[in-house]
């Protein structure tokens, strides 16, 4: 009889999450290690090319890329079509970045998904084809195109995760790109000024393919429009599928019960915009996922305007200024969550509170990583609050903690508690909520509890909260 083969057993789901972490993010990388598509490419190739085998929608930009993602996901749902979806980071567990028919990879696929790419990366290591074992972001979108192949999606919808030209989604060839607003973020790898980060967006942009884009900051604006004749893509201005805002229009744009509603008409037909997407900022991104939308006829996917006022309305994507009611029974007051993670992120918010939710008194608590530009955001937020509670994202290395917190944020003369970890600082922002419920003042709402900063604190109080992502 011969004898068995001896091989390591199948990782388990928390064996992969576990072993991906231990690889390390883009983020952790230092800024004289070189990107490079290649190492994604020799992955792939090893795995049989996935990423060849689903049409694919590509999708960059500083701000509003998930949210023009899912809303564009959503709508090809509506539509029939069986797609993926691909974004990060997430919000409360890594299966809600891989998604087919809107439904995340389950744990057992995920972690079979896992060893298929480590076997075959341990393998190119040994032949010499890998300089080195690829990164948790390399992995896991390898990961998410193979499982877009196995489950034999059509169209795939991707969002980029750092930048644009060589991050690891760029190894697609996308029907569609398209690219929302760019704003400074990530300087340390993308550049330091808005033209210098809108030409590593630009990246994504393909000869003779539409580029679905909107007018934004005029730098921005001429870097990529001379990169798009560069490339001798074809720019598609979103423009057409913007809602008109003033009264004169006749058509207002109404929030209402944490959702956006106005009439627009899209191909000729009238519907009615029932979108989770709050804020004048989500305008945008509707826009550009409608428009992307159309553009998709031309690559043999027909979209009708009542699949996309379908898709809308199904859309979603929690944390993106969610308004949470209020519960008497579980002394929790009315509460918003949005990830605001960078400046341009923070004033986008600070402006949906203040169209929203005029003369609230307002209970802020925030956390983020420190990498970001934390004292402009807390200058930007921490001034319209009555309290800020600063908490730290459990077990995130990347995390700042709430002395780091505090001393980013002195200049905003704000008063700032420490408390740690986020559940807890919740408990102590629905305390506060309530002994301020407790001195009414004139001309002054109910406290609204705010939880904002990084997309880990808001996926941290989701899980608190037993909300449902």
């Amino acid at each position: 009889m011969l004898p068995a083969v001896c091989r390591e057993p199948m990782p388990s789901y928390e064996t992969a999450v576990a072993e991906l972490y231990e690889l390390g993010h883009e983020l952790h990388r230092t800024p004289a290690h070189k990107f490079d598509l290649e190492h994604v490419r020799v992955l792939l190739a090893a795995l049989g090319n996935p990423e060849r085998r689903f049409t694919s929608v590509l999708i960059a930009g500083t701000n509003g890329k998930g949210s023009t993602a899912a809303t564009l996901a959503s709508i090809l749902n509506a539509a029939g079509y069986h797609a993926g979806l691909y974004t990060s980071p997430h919000l409360v567990r890594i299966n809600e970045r891989i998604r087919v028919d809107l439904q995340p990879i389950a744990d057992t696929i995920f972690g079979t998904a896992y060893e298929r790419v480590r076997s075959a990366s341990d393998r190119m290591l040994t032949e010499g084809k890998l300089p080195g074992p690829a990164s948790f972001f390399e992995m896991l979108t390898t990961m998410a195109f193979l499982h877009f192949a196995d489950a034999g999606v059509k169209i795939a919808v991707v969002e980029v995760g750092l930048g644009g030209r060589l991050d690891a989604t760029n190894v697609l060839e996308p029907c569609i790109s398209v690219i929302t607003d760019i704003a400074l973020d990530h300087q340390r790898f993308l550049g330091n000024t808005i033209g210098e980060i809108a030409g590593e967006k630009a990246g994504i942009v393909r000869r003779d393919r539409p580029v679905v884009l909107l007018p934004q900051h005029p730098e921005a604006n001429d870097v990529l429009g001379r990169a798009i004749e560069k490339a001798g893509a074809v720019a598609v201005n979103a423009t057409r599928n913007m809602p008109p805002t003033s009264p004169n229009a006749g058509q207002l744009v109404q929030s209402t019960g944490g959702r956006t509603h106005y009439r627009m008409t899209v191909r000729g037909k009238e519907i009615q915009i029932d979108s989770p997407l709050v804020g004048l900022h989500q305008l945008r991104n509707l826009a550009l996922a409608i428009t992307a939308a159309e553009e998709l006829s031309q690559f043999g996917f027909p979209i009708t305007p009542d699949q996309v006022e379908k898709g809308i309305r199904e859309t979603e994507w929690p944390g993106r200024f969610q308004v949470i009611a209020a519960d008497a029974k579980r002394k929790r007051p009315e509460m918003v969550l949005d990830v605001a993670h960078n400046p341009a992120g923070a004033w986008a918010l600070r402006s949906a509170l203040s169209e929203h939710f005029p003369d609230r008194r307002l209970i802020v608590v925030f956390g983020a990583m420190r990498d970001k530009a934390i004292t402009e955001i807390a200058e930007i937020l921490f001034p319209i609050a009555e309290q800020v509670i600063v908490t730290r994202a459990a077990g995130n290395p990347r995390s700042a903690g709430t002395k780091e917190l505090r001393e980013a944020s002195q200049c905003t003369g704000a008063e700032i508690i420490e408390v740690e970890p986020v559940g807890a600082a919740l408990e102590r922002a629905f305390e506060l909520a309530r002994e301020a419920a407790e001195k009414p003042r004139p001309f002054a709402g109910a406290p609204l509890v705010v939880v904002t900063g990084s997309i880990y604190i808001v996926g941290d109080a989701i899980a608190a909260l037993g909300v449902n992502t």
